[in-house]
Parts: structure tokens; C-alpha cells; sequence
């Protein structure tokens, strides 16, 4: 590896475990039924979206990827107070994408992807993938969605780029 390409991997890992460090110390400051949304916007800043809960709370997304290994879902409840406070890119919640949900009903689960394209030899395929941590592994979590925007399929896969970068 030249000594550039060294110094941008370093630099990509340098705000890589910046980011992860951050984090935590934001997660202890909001006490659930405590902090207000005024509370988790202050550490947080703004949603990258919003969802309507049908009883009345607001989920609020808040992506770390493309580089990240975490999306946060947050819910404020219809009293103004955090609810939830969940790391939705886990085995558990891969589980729940299934063959026939679309885009949105994805989006929705996990949140952001770190990356989304099509092919020019499969036109009627799109691929989102997730950057994710299964322990200490780092890892692809990606769906395969159909021409019609529906789950065709998912797959997990090791992260190459980051046990590269280890080494």
C-alpha cells in the first residue's frame, strides 16, 4: 500500500472511531421518558426522516452510514418524551425483511443504506447494502429488490474494505 493510500485509510478509520465514540456519550445524556425531542435534536441534530406512528409518536431516523455500522430509530412519543431509543442494524431486524416488502417498508426498518445501485446487466435489480457489526465482524447486510421495488432477496456478507483496512 503506498504511503496516500495509507494515510486516507487512516484518516477514514480515524473519523470512522470519532463517530462511533460520539455516540455513546449522546445515548447516556437522553433518559427515556425524559428527554424531550427538543433533547435528542440537541445531541442528534435533524432526522434524516420522520415517521407517523399510528399512536400518535414520531420515529426519527438518524443514519450513520455510509461509513457508520449503526442506524438509530428514536421515538417520541404523542406526550413529547423519548419513548425508544434502538440500533436497528442487527441480525434481528434483518430478519424481519422479507420477500414481497418495498422500498419504503425497508427504509422504514433499517434506515439510510451506506450504498444503493443497479447494474447495467441486471436493469430490473436494484441493491441497497448496510454497513453492520456482527460482534466484532464487520459486515454487509444487502436486499435485492425486484423491478417492481419489492424484497427479492437479502444476503450477508463480509466487509472487505473494513478488515482491509485492519490489517
Amino acid at each position: 500500500m503506498r504511503p496516500f493510500e495509507r494515510m486516507v485509510l487512516a484518516s477514514w478509520f480515524g473519523a470512522l472511531l470519532a463517530l462511533a465514540g460520539c455516540d455513546p456519550q449522546k445515548i447516556a445524556r437522553l433518559e427515556e421518558g425524559v428527554a424531550t425531542e427538543a433533547d435528542v435534536k440537541r445531541e442528534f441534530g435533524e432526522p434524516a426522516a420522520v415517521y407517523s406512528e399510528p399512536d400518535g409518536s414520531r420515529t426519527f431516523e438518524f443514519p450513520r452510514q455510509p461509513n457508520g455500522q449503526v442506524n438509530y430509530m428514536i421515538t417520541i412519543g404523542a406526550d413529547g418524551k423519548m419513548s425508544a431509543l434502538r440500533q436497528v442494524l442487527k441480525a434481528t431486524e434483518f430478519a424481519k425483511v422479507t420477500p414481497g416488502l418495498d422500498k419504503a417498508q425497508v427504509r422504514r426498518l433499517l434506515g439510510q443504506p451506506a450504498k444503493t445501485a443497479k447494474y447495467e446487466l441486471k436493469p430490473d435489480e436494484e441493491h441497497w447494502d448496510w454497513r453492520w457489526l456482527d460482534g466484532q465482524s464487520p459486515k454487509f447486510f444487502s436486499v435485492t429488490f425486484d423491478r417492481d421495488g419489492k424484497v427479492a432477496s437479502t444476503a450477508i456478507t463480509d466487509d472487505t474494505r473494513a478488515q482491509q483496512g485492519s490489517q
